[in-house]
Formats: C-alpha cells, sequence, structure tokens
C-alpha cells in the first residue's frame, strides 16, 4: 500500500505561517507530477499548488504570493511554505502525487491522510 504522510499542520492565527510536509515513498517520489490540494470546511476539494516531473510549479490564485511547493530530493519529501495565512485557509489540507502525463493533468491516484490547518 502507498503511503503519503502528511505533517506540519495545526492552528495558526491570523498572519502567521505553517510548513506542511509530505514523505513519499522514493518510487513515488521519482519523475512524478507531486501537489498539494485542500478541503476547506463544507466545500470542494481544489488544487494549491503542484510541480510537474522538470520542478515546475503552478500554483492557484488564492496561493499566488503566499504559498510555496518545494521539494528535497535527498528526502523524498514534497513541503508546502505558506505565508501570510487567512481564516479562509482553513482545511484540510492533502498531498498527492501520480505519474505525470504528456499532457492535461495527472489522474493524483496517491493521497496521504491529509493534516488539518486552522487560521484563526
Amino acid at each position: 500500500q502507498v503511503q503519503l504522510v502528511e505533517s506540519g499542520g495545526g492552528p495558526v492565527l491570523t498572519g502567521g505561517s505553517l510548513r506542511l510536509s509530505c514523505a513519499l515513498p522514493e518510487d513515488l517520489y521519482r519523475s512524478n507530477c507531486m501537489g498539494w490540494f485542500r478541503r476547506p470546511p463544507g466545500k470542494e476539494r481544489e488544487r494549491v499548488a503542484t510541480v510537474d516531473r522538470n520542478g515546475i510549479a503552478t500554483y492557484a490564485d488564492f496561493a499566488k504570493g503566499r504559498f510555496t511547493i518545494s521539494q528535497d530530493n535527498a528526502k523524498n519529501t514534497l513541503y508546502l511554505q505558506m505565508n501570510s495565512l487567512k481564516p479562509e485557509d482553513t482545511a484540510m489540507y492533502y498531498c498527492a502525487a501520480d505519474s505525470c502525463p504528456d499532457s492535461g493533468d495527472p489522474e493524483w491516484s496517491y493521497w496521504g491522510q491529509g493534516t488539518q490547518v486552522t487560521v484563526s
């Protein structure tokens, strides 16, 4: 069973920062697309930021300028640095991974259990 393990969530005050981490199995980490998604309370899941096999990142509009997705290849770990947090950033945050298609979005077949971020 593939396991993606998120950590780093928790309560934070408005304007504060958090760094989420996602540890992936090596075979899933290498040469794959990875990303962060979130599900705010009572809302649908939404994309936060993704990175392709070349390390090119894309961000949702709400994340631009505040969130940064990054990788540590030595640790097979994906990060999401979140700054200037707002109450509307409150959500369960998930990391996901899958092989990168030649075009379009990955299917995002592999998911972690999520880590809760609460901004007040």
